[in-house]
């Protein structure tokens, strides 16, 4: 049974060729196979993957599998990525305003992590969404993390915009309960000369100026959340003065430094 009903309006074919060659290479660097959601047991599948990223605290699920099939009906996206058979990773987003995808939920199973899994869905999403001539998704980032950081700028070729202070509120999951949910958002111009390069070699680190703002984030804010709860909370109201009033005074992110660390420039 279909669970979507949308028209698809095809992007040029260069590019759309371009881009499935690109999702082709990545799943084989990652050693999965990558399927668009679109039918119950992908929605499964999709689920359980996300309740074991992040576990509801009081049990439940992230997503009731009713609104997955509302979401895909109303031309959202989704998929799932397998290694030999097995479900290791999911990425899910919907259909916004102005003919974008915002990206809401991506996450690999810790057995699984940094295999290059992220980026393959990532870059699997980016070719779906230019069969259907939509050229942005967006999505939002926790600033403090950086292998996110890492991921999105160099190896998607993302730019970072905005600062949101507890966007989401309270998240009541194991992984940020109890934190404030500060977000930045990643706008992914799919069609642009940034994600198109960030195809073929990761975006080289920044040479910051003297005139340039350096945001320092620390290497692994998930496990000093465990580990280290009062420092973390430091860390996170440091980096939210310095990257708003960075961004207050007409500052954008412009790339990382070679550690990893924000880089703000004039805009």
């Amino acid at each position: 049974m279909p669970l979507r009903y949308c028209a698809c309006v095809s992007e040029p074919p260069s590019l759309s060729a371009e881009a499935w060659d690109a999702v082709r290479a990545s799943e084989s660097r990652a050693g999965v196979t990558i399927h668009t959601v679109d039918d119950h047991r992908g929605i499964a599948d999709a689920r359980r993957i996300f309740d074991e990223v992040w576990p509801p605290l009081a049990g439940g699920t992230q997503l009731p599998p009713n609104l997955f099939v509302a979401l895909l009906h109303a031309g959202g996206y989704a998929c799932v990525a397998y290694a030999s058979g097995a479900p290791v990773g999911a990425t899910m987003g919907f259909l916004g305003e102005g003919n974008h995808i915002h990206s809401h939920m991506a996450g690999v199973v810790e057995s699984h992590r940094n295999q290059y899994i992220g980026t393959a869905m990532k870059l699997h999403q980016r070719a779906w969404c230019l069969d259907r001539g939509i050229d942005t998704v967006i999505w939002t980032f926790d600033p403090l993390v950086k292998r996110n950081a890492c991921l999105n700028i160099t190896k998607l070729g993302v730019d970072v915009e905005g600062y949101e202070p507890d966007y989401y509120g309270e998240m009541p999951d194991a992984i940020n309960a109890g934190d404030p949910s500060d977000r930045v958002f990643a706008v992914w111009r799919l069609g642009s000369d940034t994600a198109r390069r960030a195809l073929r070699e990761p975006i080289p680190s920044s040479d910051p100026t003297p005139d340039d703002r350096i945001i320092m984030i620390p290497d692994d804010i998930v496990t000093m959340r465990h580990h280290d709860p009062v420092e973390a909370q430091r860390w996170r109201m440091e980096v939210r003065t310095r990257m708003m009033t960075a961004i207050d005074e007409g500052f954008v992110v412009s790339g990382l430094t070679d550690e990893g660390d924000y880089v703000m420039g004039a805009s």
